[in-house]
């Protein structure tokens, strides 16, 4: 690497006249840090988590700007924090109209397309497994109080084994993508049914956070980290999609 790369102010490391072209950094943490004098051509972050915070560019937080252009481009997104039951409901349409678009656009791609893994993220069929997966969390298990939410299909996230979370209730074996499609769908029908019979009422409820008990969440809480799921995993899938159709996978 050329430059130094040393300890600066309080101890943080700090790259001085350094070339980091073509670095990854995955699931690493970079907040708070500050580039000046950088050249960005051709940079590609995704930060999930960016509406939580702020981001500055040349001084401006662009967060407000990428959030508008993300609700451009995929129309009903913006739905996904409603706060009433028939927001709620809207906002799953929504969701059902968008995957069942992407569903269609994989199915007219060439054979083999649902296990492509694009620089080591999920295949299409994974990230299917893994929207399973979060629906059982968060409204299975999270919601409606499950005591066994998970089906085997099921993909957990990388952070679950070396969080202490027991892997053997998801199947080792491969499943193939009709397997996968068919709990999908019923995973899908799950949350629109159980939405038809939300009241705002029951949106209040106090239920524990699946992830750490001891935090309390709301019934809003957590169908909104449905949501949230589902918007961006399909935002991956589609990326991913794209460059596959590109031919650069």
């Amino acid at each position: 690497m050329d430059g130094t790369d040393g300890a600066g102010e309080a101890g943080r490391r700090e790259f001085v006249d350094a070339d980091l072209s073509g670095a990854r950094f995955v699931r690493s943490s970079l907040a708070g840090a500050v580039l000046r004098g950088v050249d960005v051509d051709g940079a590609d972050l995704d930060a999930p988590w960016l509406p939580e915070g702020r981001f500055l560019v040349n001084g401006v937080d662009v967060v407000p700007y990428v959030e508008a252009e993300l609700d451009r481009r995929f129309p009903g997104r913006a739905l996904r924090r409603a706060t009433d039951a028939d927001g709620l409901r809207a906002a799953w349409a929504a969701v059902e109209a968008t995957w069942a678009a992407t569903l269609e656009r994989v199915a007219a791609m060439p054979a083999g397309t649902v296990d492509v893994s694009v620089a080591g993220e999920w295949t299409f069929a994974q990230t299917l497994r893994h929207l399973v997966m979060a629906t059982d969390t968060w409204l299975r298990r999270a919601v409606q109080e499950v005591p066994e939410p998970y089906h085997p299909i099921g993909q957990p996230n990388t952070e679950y084994a070396t969080d202490g979370y027991d892997l053997a209730v998801f199947s080792a074996s491969v499943p193939t993508y009709a397997e996968v499609l068919a709990v999908r769908a019923e995973r899908v029908a799950m949350v629109h049914e159980h939405l038809a019979s939300l009241t705002d009422a029951d949106l209040v409820g106090v239920r524990r956070n699946p992830w750490g008990p001891e935090h309390p969440e709301t019934v809003l809480s957590c169908l909104h980290t449905v949501l949230e799921e589902e918007w961006e995993h399909h935002r991956y899938a589609v990326r991913d999609l794209d460059t596959i159709a590109a031919g650069r996978a």
